[in-house]
């Protein structure tokens, strides 16, 4: 459901205020924002939300010794192909790509299932929660997607909530990445990868419509540059 998108100054403010309280650089004034004034928001289509939450922990899965005819099987059983990235498949299929990359997605399916209303938490100083893996589909189970969705019911969050979420997540990216590069402590367990991949789970998720927005993104074409 499409809503009004809230006050991005305001959301700004309490997000600065949260890297503040966490003991983190601050963004230059002319960071930009998420979103604009006047600007609406709304979730991808819940079941888009769930195929790509699986289909990472496919890939996540692989990384850890599933073997390839196994997942493709399941991906296919699944009738998820069409949405399996080009990358996503050479990995699945003969592990080429990023190995190192693909295990760090295990942040973006904890955002992910934060959005679907599985998980109770995003919170930026906490390790993904041990309880997360029970709530994915259970692969050696070989529990199927419609399966695993009958199971979890998911219940995802408000539009305009996940958005606010989105700008922390947007201040925190830079913060961590300028943290890193002088030396300061983090303020938690998690490091800058970590945060990136929330991020990039939150900005996939969220749709923003205004006259200064693009059509939405494919997973690969998040741009977690700024």
């Amino acid at each position: 459901m499409t809503v009004s998108a809230p006050d991005p100054r305001a959301i700004r403010d309490a997000s600065i205020d949260e890297l503040r309280r966490l003991g983190l650089p601050l963004p230059p004034p002319q960071y930009p924002l998420v979103w604009e004034p006047g600007d609406s928001v709304e979730l991808r289509p819940t079941g888009e939300l769930e195929a790509r939450v699986a289909i990472l922990h496919v890939v996540l899965a692989r990384c850890f010794g599933m073997p390839p005819e196994a997942a493709m099987s399941w991906i296919l059983g699944s009738h998820l192909v069409e949405l399996v990235t080009p990358p996503e498949w050479q990995f699945i299929i003969g592990g080429r790509g990023d190995h190192r990359s693909f295990v760090l997605h295990h942040d973006a399916i904890f955002a992910l299932g934060w959005v679907l209303g599985l998980t109770k938490h995003l919170d930026p100083l906490q390790p993904v929660d041990n309880t997360m893996m029970d709530l994915l589909p259970n692969l050696p189970a070989d529990e199927t997607f419609a399966q695993w969705r009958s199971r979890i019911l998911a219940a995802p969050r408000d539009a305009a909530e996940v958005a606010a979420l989105l700008d922390l997540y947007y201040c925190l990216d830079w913060a961590y990445l300028e943290a890193e590069r002088s030396g300061a402590p983090a303020p938690g367990v998690l490091d800058a990868n970590a945060i990136g991949q929330r991020r990039w789970g939150l900005e996939w998720a969220v749709v923003l419509r205004g006259p200064y927005h693009e059509p939405p993104a494919g997973w690969e074409e998040i741009d977690l540059s700024t």
